[in-house]
């Protein structure tokens, strides 16, 4: 059994996702099977197999000496990196990016970044429940890319300032936060950075990065260097407001600071905490980008269950990455789910989306998980952890100076659409829960936590021909990796000189999952 040993991993080094190698299959049919089925506005989607699984363990360290974790919070695969071996095994490259680092206690000074991994894929189509086989994808860690802000200062994770920003030329008002020390609890001499809570990533077509945050929200552009180049901020009625003026704080203090008051807790307009742009895809070309809202704004019916299901979904068109503009706007309405743990009358909740990828023809996965249930949770039973599809073409543009305007809205304080506006048409695909499926990598949902079980939180979607090529034949394999929100027993920030223990007790791998699927031809 691999074990990782607690080394300081320099750039060349190369870290594994699994504990064993499989043996290559003599070869790699078809898959045949069908787990489930769904038509979308005509447009069938099959799931054929979950076709993979690998980890990386939970106390890894990346190159600046800190604990490898959250990398699930968005992931993007390079096109052109993707091959099939003659022996059936399939390589490429992986692009992972963290949230703000460990925050489980309060947020801190974590210096946002993308790690880069190669990826060494080889199928068990001859896994069963009875014969399961071991972890078969691996993800050899390479290099990471530390970003900054225009100056080259490092930008943060910890939550913004309650009011003001970051001003600096070209750039709409930037979340900021102001720190004291050295932004971890120790001595230092104070400062201010840009704040993200990153969480969409997009690879551009001239080497930039597209990053989705929840703070702004905003969807920031950097360099292949990691310099922020450029910012796109939202309409007015997604930024969040308090007391009549931009408020950017997400009402997460620093883990020096528990008790610093936000008020009131939630904006007043605008995102809701932790609702910013969860999801960011681009069309093929990658002259389009879209980002949805986790869940509703306040204004259109958030933040609380289960009112704040109308999600909306904004198109840029980024031809001229230096000056994108803002081309159409729409309403995705979140599923519902009942948690059978929750109190009379609460049941009934909203599974608040946590990615989306554009698959073509106006339809896109969007990854909807009811939270709060997995590996490091008091129930490790998921309810609602989906892929599902989502259809654009019939839906309501919205985009209007009246619903994008501050405190702008498209449906009731009751989450209820108003007259005139037709959201995109939703279906339920994939769900990742099937314990007949998951038991031929020996996983599953539910159960005593340990080993093999599903952690809470799957947060990233990439998509890769199964031929190796162009996928004429609509085969793809699906990739999403979970973000275990750094949890660790033996975790290192801030260069690897800050130590901590998350008070959970748990070490949450970061898992990694692959479905095979089949989509409607001409797609993606």
């Amino acid at each position: 059994m691999f074990t990782l040993t607690r080394v300081f991993l320099v750039l060349s080094s190369c870290l594994t996702v699994v504990s064993a190698v499989p043996t290559s299959p003599k070869s790699h049919p078809p898959a045949t099977g069908v787990v489930n089925q769904t038509t979308c506005n005509g447009k069938q989607y099959t799931y054929q197999q979950l076709a993979g699984y690998g980890f990386i363990p939970a106390n890894a360290r990346d190159s600046q000496g800190d604990t490898l974790g959250g990398f699930g919070s968005a992931i993007a695969i390079d096109q052109k990196s993707w091959r099939k071996l003659k022996n059936g095994t399939y390589t490429g490259t992986l692009y992972a990016l963290p949230d703000r680092g460990w925050n489980t206690q309060g947020t801190l000074n974590y210096q946002n970044r993308i790690h880069t991994f190669a990826i060494s894929f080889t199928p068990a189509p001859d896994a069963t429940a009875t014969s399961p086989s071991p972890p078969n994808l691996h993800l050899n860690y390479q290099s990471t890319l530390l970003l900054t802000d225009p100056q080259g200062n490092p930008t943060t994770g910890l939550d913004a300032d309650l009011t003001g920003g970051l001003t600096i030329r070209n750039f709409p008002l930037l979340p900021s936060a102001t720190y004291t020390g050295n932004g971890f609890g120790q001595p230092g001499t104070g400062g201010r950075r840009i704040s993200i809570d990153a969480e969409g990533l997009v690879l551009a077509n001239d080497g930039s990065f597209w990053v989705s945050d929840e703070y702004g929200p905003y969807i920031y552009r950097f360099s292949a260097s990691g310099k922020l180049l450029s910012a796109i901020a939202p309409p007015p009625a997604y930024i969040p407001r308090r007391n009549n003026t931009v408020s950017f704080s997400a009402n997460s203090p620093p883990i020096y600071e528990p008790d610093r008051a936000v008020i009131p807790s939630n904006p007043q307009s605008g995102r809701s905490n932790n609702q910013g742009l969860e999801g960011l895809t681009a069309s093929p070309d990658g002259k389009t980008l879209y980002a949805l809202t986790q869940s509703a704004l306040i204004n259109d019916g958030g933040p609380d269950n289960p009112v704040r299901r109308q999600a909306r979904l904004l198109e840029y068109d980024v031809s001229k990455p230096s000056n994108p503009t803002f081309t159409h706007e729409y309403v995705v309405t979140l599923p519902l789910w009942t948690d059978p743990t929750a109190k009379a009358g609460k049941q009934t909740k909203v599974a608040a989306q946590s990615e989306i990828y554009y698959v073509g023809g106006g339809q896109f996965f969007i990854l909807a998980p009811g939270s709060g249930a997995g590996g490091g949770q008091d129930s490790s039973t998921s309810i609602y952890r989906h892929i599902d599809v989502f259809d654009i073409s019939s839906a309501t543009d919205i985009k209007s100076e009246a619903n994008d305007a501050v405190n702008g809205s498209i449906a009731s304080k009751q989450g209820v659409l108003k007259p005139g506006v037709t959201a995109a048409t939703y279906c339920s695909f994939l769900d990742f829960n099937v314990n007949s499926t998951l038991a031929r990598f020996e996983l599953r949902n539910g159960g005593a936590q340990g080993p093999g079980l599903l952690n809470e939180k799957w947060e990233s979607l990439a998509l890769v021909p199964v031929d190796g090529k162009k996928g004429k034949d609509g085969e793809f394999f699906v990739f999403s990796l979970s973000d275990n929100d750094f949890i660790t027993q033996d975790g290192y920030l801030n260069n690897g000189q800050y130590r901590y223990s998350d008070e959970s007790g748990f070490d949450l791998n970061n898992q990694a999952l692959v479905f095979q699927v089949q989509l409607p031809r001409g797609k993606k």
